[in-house]
Parts: C-alpha cells; sequence; structure tokens
C-alpha cells in the first residue's frame, strides 16, 4: 500500500495547489508538461510552466489536472479528470515507487519493472487468496484469484487476456498466473496420492513454459526474451477445484525469423542452446562448428548478457524430460532444428542463367538429417516439375527463385516442428483426466497493437486480432457498467460501444463487400495475381472520398492507411501475395513425405501421394487451399468463440522505455502504448457514461457543507430524498447528473468542480474560523495582561510592608525570644518520647509473635505445596499417558476405520464377484442341464443302436454257423464227388466233362462263399470297434455330467 503523507504534508501540498490553477500542456517532446494558468484568455491562455518560462498555448492543448491527493491512485477510474496526462503522471509516480501494478477500470495496468521485486512470494500467493478486489493493492495475483473465485462461485469459464508489445511483460505475467494458479489449487489437498499426481501434472505445466520460450522465444531489440507467437493456454479444474489437465494452443509464429535477422536480435534461442550441447548429440546432428558457421545465425547477436546458453540447453533437457519425451523424441525435435541450420549453408551460384550448388557437403548433410535422398533434392530444388494442363514439365529456376525456395523450406520445417512440439507437450499436460470437469480458465498471450515505420501483412494479422478483441473488451466492460445503471434505475439508453470498431473488422475481413482479407485471397487464386492488381482493387472497391471512412489510399498510390482504434496505420503491400501464399517447392514436400525417418514423413504426410510412382498433386482447388489469411482468421474465429463463453479478465503491460533501464520512464513511450492497448479508448468511452459515483451517504457527508442548514441531523431524511436536495441546492445541471437506488452518478470532470466549489467553501469556512481563533486568543492574551499587571501591583505593596515591619523595635525583640520558648518544652518532649518508646516496643513483640506464627503457617504450607505439586506431577504425568493412548487408540481407531473401509469395500466387490460368479454358474448349470438332457437322449438313442447291432451280431452269427454247415457240407459232398470221380474216370468223357463243370462251378461257390464269410468278418470288426467308440464317448459324457453335478 503506497505510504501516505503526514497530514501536514498533505495539507502544504493541496495548499500549493489551491493557489494556482495548474494544467497539463501537451509538448512535442515530453508529450504533457506542467505549468500553471496565469492568464486565461477565450481561445489561448498564458502558461507559466513549473521548471521555468511562459507560453501562450490554445485551449485545446490544455488539459485539467487533479488535485494532489489523486496522486498513486490504485485504480485511474477514480480519477476526477479522466484524461491522458493524468493517466500517464499516475502510472509514472506509482511505477518510480514501486507499485507496477495499477487499475484501469477492468484493466490491470502492468509496467515492465526491468528488475526483480520480492512481490512473488508465498506469502503474497497466501496474502491475495480469496481476497476482494479492492482489499489489497493492485497485483497479477488479485486478477488470477478473481478468476479462480468466479469460477468456482458461479461455475462459469473464465479468461484472462494478457496483451502488450515486445518488452512489455507478457510472458513473465502470464507464467506469474500459471504460479498462482497451480499453487491455490494444491493447498487444500491431503491424499497423498492425489497430491502426487496433481504436483506431477502441474510440475509439467510450469515445465512447459522453458520449453515453448526455447523453441519460440528470441532476443528482439527491446525484449531478450519475446515471445514470438501467440498461446491460449487453457488450465481444466474438476470439481475438487484441482487441476486436472491444460492444454495449449499457439497463433501467428514468426516464421521470417528463422532466416532472417537483425545484428541486435537473435533466432530463436533453440538453435544457440543446440550449439551448447554435449559433443555427443552435436556429432549425431553434424554440428560441428560455432554461431559463426552457420548464415542463418552469424548475423545475429551471439550472447544475451547474464544468460548461459549451455544451462538454458540444461534446463530445456530437464524440462523436456519432465514432459515425459523419450530420447528418440528429442532427437527428432532437434533433428529438424539442425537440418534447418545446415539448410541456410547451402550456396546457390549461377551457372549459364541457372542456378547450381556450389557446396554440394551441406546438401548431403540436410539430406542424410531428414532420410532422403540428397540426388532427388538436388534435382527437386534446382529444376522442380510444375503441371502446364495435364501434362507434368520440368522448370528451371533462377537463383534468386532457390534461394527464396530454401527459406521457405525452412520456415515450413520449423513451423510444423514446433506445432509437432506443441501437440507433444498438450498430450503430457492433458492428464487423461476424469470426466467430473468444473470449468477451465484460459491465459491469452499475444502480440499487442504494432504500428512501426513499415507494416507489412504480419502487421496486419495482428492489429486485426487486437480489434477483435478491443471490441470484446469494450462490449463486456461497457455491457457490466450499464447493467450496473439498469440495476440502480437511472435514465440511459442502451449503447453498443462493440460498434465503433466494426467498421473496420468489417473492413479487414467482410466477403460481402469485398474486405482486405477475401480480396487478397482472390489474388491469391488468381492466375496472374500480383501486389499491384490488389492493392488496384482494394482502392476501387474501399477507397471513399468519405472523410471519415476507415480506409484511405495513400499518397503514393504503394499502399494503404487503415483507420484503427489505437490510430491511423499506413501499410505496405509489397510481397503480400507471396507471404500469404506462403509457397512451398511441391517435389521437395513429396521427398520429405516419403523419408526414410517417421517423424520427419509424418510432418508431410499431407503431401505423400496416392500413388508413389506418379507425381501426383495435391488437390488445391478453392475449397481446400488454405493460404496464411484464411487460417489466421479461422483460428481467431475459433479463439473469440471461446472467448465469447468466459467470463473475460484484462491485463494490459506497458514497456516504460527503450532502454531496459529500471525506474525510467519515457513519457510518449507510454502514451502510443496506451493508446495501443486500448486503454484510453476505454476512458474515451468511459467519458460517455457516468465514470464517477458515490453513495448516498458518502456524497452527503462530503458535500453537506454547500447547504449545513438545509438538512436538520435531528430529523429523519431518507438518502435519495437528502441527495436530491442537495443537488438542487448545488444547481447541477440535468444531463450531468443521474441518482440511481444506492448512488448517485456523475460525468466525467463534475465531480473535480464540486470538489474546487468544496475547497472554495471550506477556504472561506477556515478563514472564518481562523478569525475567530485569531480574536479569542488576542482576548486570552489581553486578560492574561491585566491579571499579571494586577498580581505584580499586589507584590509589591507585601514587599513594602514587609520592609517597614522588619525595621521595626518590637519585631526584633520578638523575633530574639522566639527561640528561648522550646526549652520550656524538653521535659514534656522527653515523657512523650518515653510512651512512644513504649509503645514501639510493645508493638515490636506483637509483630515478632505474629511473625512466629506466620512462619509456623509458612512451613506448613509450603510442605503442603510441596505434596500437591508432587500429586500434579504425578496427575500430568498420568494425563499424558491417557493422551499418548488416546492417541494410539485414535490412530488404531483410523487405521481400523480405513481397514474396515477396505475390507467393506472388497467385501462388496467380492459380492459382486460371487455374485457374478453364482449368476454364471446358475447359467452354467442350467445350460449343463440341458446337454444332460440331451446326452441322455443320445445315451438312450446309443443303448437302442447298441441293442440292435448286438441283435445284428447275433443274426450275423447264425449265418457264419449257417454258411460254416453249408461249407462243411459242401466239403463232404466234394470229397463224395472226389471219390465217385476216381470211380467213374473210366466212363465216357461225357460225363467227365460234366464232373469238371460241376467242379468249376462248386469251387466257385466255395470261394465265393468264403469272401461272404471273410466281409461278414470284416464288418463284425468294424462293428465292434465302433460299439467301443459309442461306449467311450458314453463314458466321458457321463464323467461331464458327473463333475458338473458335483460342481
Amino acid at each position: 500500500i503506497r505510504p501516505k503523507l503526514n497530514e501536514v504534508m498533505d495539507a502544504v501540498e493541496q495548499a500549493r495547489f489551491n493557489e494556482k490553477k495548474w494544467v497539463w500542456v501537451e509538448d512535442s517532446k515530453e508529450g504533457y508538461v506542467r505549468g500553471h494558468v496565469t492568464h486565461e484568455g477565450t481561445n489561448t491562455s498564458e502558461i507559466e510552466y513549473e521548471f521555468g518560462g511562459t507560453a501562450s498555448v490554445n485551449n485545446s492543448a490544455i488539459m485539467p489536472m487533479n488535485p494532489p491527493k489523486f496522486d498513486m491512485v490504485d485504480d485511474m477510474a477514480d480519477l476526477t479528470h479522466l484524461n491522458e496526462p493524468s493517466v500517464i503522471h499516475n502510472l509514472s509516480v506509482r511505477y518510480k515507487n514501486n507499485h507496477i501494478y495499477t487499475y484501469s477500470g477492468l484493466f490491470l495496468v502492468a509496467v515492465n519493472p526491468y528488475r526483480s521485486l520480492p512481490i512473488y512470494s508465498e506469502t503474497y500467493i497466501q496474502n491475495y487468496k480469496g481476497k476482494r478486489r479492492g482489499e489489497l493493492p493492485p497485483h497479477i495475483y488479485a486478477v488470477a484469484d478473481q478468476a479462480y473465485h468466479d469460477m468456482l462461485q458461479d461455475n462459469e469459464n473464465q479468461s484472462i487476456l494478457i496483451t502488450g508489445e515486445s518488452g512489455a511483460g507478457k510472458t513473465e505475467n502470464t507464467k506469474i498466473v500459471i504460479q498462482y494458479l497451480t499453487a491455490v489449487a494444491n493447498n487444500d489437498i491431503r491424499d497423498k496420492y492425489d497430491k502426487s499426481k496433481l504436483n506431477t501434472l502441474q510440475t509439467q505445466i510450469l515445465q512447459a513454459n522453458p520449453v515453448l520460450e526455447s523453441f519460440g522465444n528470441a532476443q528482439t531489440i527491446r525484449n531478450n526474451n519475446s515471445s514470438r507467437f501467440g498461446k491460449f493456454i487453457r488450465i481444466e479444474f474438476n470439481t475438487r477445484a484441482q487441476i486436472c489437465s491444460a492444454n495449449i494452443e499457439w497463433y501467428l509464429l514468426e516464421k521470417s525469423r528463422v532466416h532472417q535477422q537483425t545484428s541486435k536480435e537473435r533466432n530463436y534461442h533453440i538453435f544457440y542452446q543446440l550449439l551448447e550441447a554435449d559433443e555427443d548429440m552435436k556429432k549425431q546432428l553434424l554440428l560441428d562448428g560455432n554461431a559463426n558457421d552457420y548464415n542463418f545465425l552469424k548475423h545475429s547477436n551471439k550472447k544475451i548478457d547474464g544468460i548461459d546458453d549451455r544451462q538454458e540447453y540444461e534446463k530445456l533437457m530437464k524440462s523436456l524430460t519432465i514432459m515425459g519425451l523419450s530420447s528418440d523424441e528429442v532427437f527428432n525435435l532437434f533433428r529438424l532444428i539442425s537440418s534447418i541450420l545446415h539448410l541456410g549453408n547451402i550456396s546457390i551460384t549461377n551457372y549459364r542463367d541457372r542456378a547450381d550448388i556450389k557446396d554440394y557437403s551441406a546438401v548431403e548433410r540436410v539430406c542424410h538429417l531428414l532420410g532422403i535422398s540428397a540426388e532427388e533434392f538436388k534435382k527437386s530444388l534446382l529444376s522442380p516439375r510444375i503441371k502446364a494442363g495435364r501434362d507434368w514439365v520440368i522448370q528451371a529456376k533462377s537463383p534468386e527463385q532457390v534461394m527464396t525456395s530454401l527459406d521457405a523450406l525452412a520456415k515450413t520445417l520449423y513451423e510444423r516442428n514446433f506445432a509437432s512440439l506443441v501437440e507433444r507437450v498438450n498430450e503430457a499436460i492433458d492428464g487423461h483426466s476424469s470426466k467430473d470437469k468444473l470449468g477451465f480458465i484460459g491465459v491469452l498471450d499475444i502480440a499487442g497493437f504494432e504500428i512501426f515505420e513499415s507494416n507489412s501483412f504480419e502487421q496486419l494479422c495482428i492489429n486485426y486480432t487486437n480489434e477483435k478483441l478491443q471490441q470484446f473488451f469494450n462490449q463486456n466492460m461497457f455491457e457490466l457498467e450499464q447493467e450496473e445503471y439498469k440495476k440502480e434505475k437511472i435514465d440511459w439508453d442502451y449503447i453498443d460501444f462493440g460498434k465503433d470498431l466494426q467498421p473496420t473488422i468489417d473492413l479487414i475481413e467482410k466477403t460481402n463487400p469485398v474486405g482486405i482479407l477475401s480480396c487478397l485471397e482472390e489474388e491469391c487464386v488468381a492466375p496472374r495475381g500480383s501486389d499491384q492488381r490488389f492493392l488496384e482493387k482494394l482502392n476501387r472497391f474501399c477507397d471513399k472520398d468519405n472523410p471519415d471512412a476507415k480506409y484511405k489510399s495513400t499518397r503514393f498510390r504503394d499502399g494503404f492507411v487503415l483507420k484503427h482504434y489505437a490510430g491511423d496505420v499506413e501499410y505496405s503491400v509489397d510481397g503480400w501475395i507471396e507471404k500469404n501464399k506462403d509457397p512451398l517447392n511441391e517435389d521437395i514436400t513429396r521427398l520429405l513425405a516419403k523419408s526414410t525417418h517417421k517423424y520427419v514423413a509424418t510432418l508431410f504426410e499431407d503431401y505423400l501421394s496416392e500413388k508413389d510412382d506418379t507425381p501426383s498433386h495435391r488437390k488445391l482447388d478453392l475449397g481446400s487451399f488454405r493460404t496464411v489469411g484464411q487460417r489466421h482468421k479461422q483460428q481467431l474465429l475459433s479463439l473469440m468463440n471461446t472467448l465469447y463463453m468466459t467470463h473475460p479478465h484484462f491485463v494490459r503491460c506497458i514497456l516504460p522505455n527503450s532502454r531496459k533501464y529500471p525506474g525510467e520512464i519515457e513519457i510518449k513511450l507510454i502514451l502510443d502504448q496506451l493508446r495501443c492497448n486500448g486503454v484510453l479508448e476505454g476512458i474515451r468511452i468511459c467519458r460517455k457514461g457516468f465514470p464517477n459515483r458515490l453513495s448516498f451517504d458518502e456524497f452527503r457527508k462530503r458535500y453537506q457543507i454547500f447547504c449545513p442548514d438545509l438538512l436538520d441531523r435531528r430529523s429523519f431524511i431518507d438518502g435519495k430524498t437528502s441527495c436530491q436536495m442537495l443537488v438542487n441546492t448545488m444547481k447541477l445541471e440535468k444531463d450531468k447528473f443521474q441518482i440511481g437506488s444506492t448512488k448517485v452518478f456523475f460525468k466525467a470532470t463534475v465531480l473535480a468542480e464540486l470538489e474546487e466549489q468544496r475547497d472554495s467553501k471550506l477556504g472561506v469556512c477556515m478563514t472564518q474560523f481562523q478569525a475567530f481563533c485569531r480574536g479569542m486568543m488576542a482576548r486570552q492574551f489581553q486578560t492574561r495582561f491585566s491579571r499579571q499587571t494586577d498580581a505584580i501591583r499586589i507584590m509589591q505593596r507585601n514587599a513594602r510592608i514587609y520592609v517597614t515591619l522588619r525595621e521595626w523595635p518590637w519585631w526584633r525583640i520578638y523575633a530574639k525570644l522566639k527561640p528561648l520558648n522550646e526549652a520550656y518544652r524538653i521535659d514534656v518532649q522527653i515523657q512523650e518520647q518515653e510512651q512512644k518508646i513504649n509503645q514501639l516496643e510493645t508493638q515490636l513483640r506483637e509483630q515478632s509473635d505474629t511473625l512466629k506464627h506466620l512462619k509456623a503457617q509458612n512451613k506448613k504450607l509450603t510442605d503442603e505445596h510441596a505434596d500437591y505439586k508432587e500429586l500434579i506431577l504425578a496427575d500430568q504425568s498420568v494425563i499424558r499417558e491417557l493422551e499418548e493412548g488416546k492417541e494410539n487408540l485414535m490412530q488404531k481407531f483410523t487405521l481400523s476405520e480405513e481397514r474396515i473401509e477396505e475390507l467393506e469395500y472388497e467385501l462388496r466387490k467380492k459380492s459382486d464377484d460371487f455374485q457374478q460368479q453364482e449368476d454364471a454358474h446358475n447359467i452354467l448349470l442350467d445350460t449343463h442341464r440341458k446337454d444332460s438332457q440331451q446326452y441322455e437322449a443320445t445315451i438312450k438313442e446309443l443303448k437302442k443302436e447298441n441293442i440292435e447291432l448286438s441283435d445284428n451280431i447275433i443274426a450275423y452269427s447264425a449265418e457264419k454257423d449257417e454258411f460254416e454247415t453249408k461249407l462243411k457240407s459242401m466239403e463232404k459232398d466234394y470229397a463224395l464227388l472226389s471219390s465217385d470221380m476216381g470211380m467213374l474216370k473210366s466212363e465216357s468223357t461225357a460225363q467227365l466233362d460234366d464232373y469238371q463243370k460241376k467242379e468249376r462251378k462248386w469251387r466257385e461257390e466255395t470261394a465265393r462263399h468264403e469272401q461272404q464269410l471273410n466281409d461278414f468278418q470284416k464288418k463284425e470288426n468294424v462293428w465292434k470297434e465302433e460299439i467301443a467308440r459309442w461306449d467311450q464317448q458314453l463314458n466321458e459324457k457321463l464323467q461331464q455330467i458327473s463333475r458338473l453335478e458335483d460342481d
């Protein structure tokens, strides 16, 4: 809290201010200077400057000054005079007193101190936790805590928008916000597992900053660690108000820095850090030199004071490890960075009006790192294939075109590598969290409005973004303001302040009528589109004769002027077509898509041909052709949709000076930033409303001096009526104030005028009071002087009487005899003394007896005290033992409760498992019963078949016996026939032939019967095997049924 001056110094300063009419005067060098009015005219006034000199100044260049009591005010919205010099003066006074944070309505203005301040410790975090705005001085912690509180209280997503130009402190304030949120969300966690898990996630979120700073930050003229991309960090919270995940979205990476920097700037930090890596890593990346050996680095600033790139590399490696990146993933990231460095060393020469490569070793290094063929790369670089109608032709490139192609490739490699890194970081901090999400707090860190000497396409994109963000601020800030007007029931016509910026936004983004971006898109798609054609089309559609028009062409027709809320910006259109198309050599991109390194191939997989053996081309029709402007417009639309679904909080970062010196203020530089940041725009709009307000009680107490007899303190008068009476007495104009339900609202400068009138009234009252006091003091002095004169006269008279009496003879005799009267009274005095001695001795004896008695009682009490003390000590030891026992029992009780909960959980779990098993068993048992029934039916059928087979076997056995009997009889018949043949050989040849025929017939019949018998035996064996197999299956089924019945 700012140190208050003592009352005497406050009075002196106020008196000095009231003596003259102090004002601010515009100055071309200092911005504004102090002075007082010596003579005030109709159009001009005579001004005497504070540091000497006078001048006649136009009244329009003079602005009123606030009284000294408003110096170092915490909220600039409380200033009675809302003007530019008053705002700058308040910021300057606070900054020089180490108060870098100041409120400006809904804004928090943060001025970069350029040194460390002890205001970010754990003590400060605890002090600001749960505090309302205004209870403590302005601080970034207060904004973060307000967002955290609003998210929990209102169950609404929050956003913190941190903007400012390079070097203003956006990145540091973003880190401070994240540090505060992680600290606050971690305080109330008691479970060790949850706390450890949350600590890991919070550490990863915090460690994401060093990673992104290495790959996305660089040294600029104004800042040693300038963030060269915009980011929106979304921190998700669960229903227990703990951080459960995070996500990072990035915008507008400055790709041109990869191949182009000034001598006072640097490339991205990662290039210099990688050159300080360990030798093994550098050897794998083919890095064998320093920054001067690489064309993309040698023209930049090699070192930053106070920063060691070797230590930063070690911090980066530690952060990447914490983020969970494997060594292969880290090497892939570094592989792309190293290839970009080697890419810059490829030197192109002019050989017969055609480009040629001078040093082939650089090409081989690049191709080795990217995993592609060096010959194919050289061919694609120098003579790429382009499509002419339906045919592909080889086009020879000039050295300038090849160098442009190399620069474009370097920018694309870096951008895609950066995008892959951010995606990997998001995977690490995603948390894989729960479904019980409460909401998120988003922190937007993006570049502020930019006005340079030469403004190009990049500045248009940034300024377009800030125009949308300023419109978002206006709508939110004055929606709340007008809601309070509605709540207070004052007369107010609703004003949409967002429409003030809509014409400029429409001029940039609208498609019908044609806007700047849509016109640029058309020229990028057109076959012969050029920057000059684009400018001519813009001038034809947008350049109007209206003096209030947002678009104007330049004098020499080489650009255009756009009227933004922060001022007029002149844009040069040189190179806009190429920057918007961001062209690439597609032969090389297709080559990279087929890289042997999976990571490189993945980065360019969108260029991969459907058929690798044909030079197919990506479909670049109007629907899929996305330019830089179109991509940025879509990203911005997505961002604004997200922001409109949140409750916003605004932080505006200010760069105090361009020399990076602590405590130094450059007024003009701050003034430009206040305009660009929208602070002065907010003040301008604030003037349209009622920026100053006082409660009824405050207004009555402060301004009752104007009519002290009007309001009777002994009678009751309600606040609104009393304020109305006071306002009527003051004769204020009706359009300069409004009386609400609980407050009195005033237009800008009205309260300052009332303060001046009050000071004048107080001056008259004080003059009258001083006159009365002086009269009273003079009368008291006169009375005291008269009394002193009378006292002196009395003293003189008494002195004369004493001198006369001293010379009188009788008085002399009395003076000599007076001492002799004492001798006659000695005996009486001796007797009186003896009596006193006797009395004192008696009292002494009584006191000695009393003392002895008291000593005896004291000894007794001492013994009793010692006994009681021992008893107390014993009781205390017993109490301690009981307390220890109680603590042990409580611990056991706690452990028992935890064990009971675990057992109950296990019991429930086992019960559920048992129930599930029982259900499954019942289902299985039903299935087994059904199977058993089927098996029984099958068994019955098998038994039936078995009986039938047994009957068949018996039948076949009978047939067999019958055949055997027939065979035996036939054998007997054969034997008889044989004997008959022997006897009948002598008979006629005819009979012999008959017998031979019969013999052959019998033999054939015998063979046939034997064959039938063998067939019957084979069938019998098959039937036996089948029966055995059925018996085995039947036994197995019976065993299964018995096992199921047992289960």
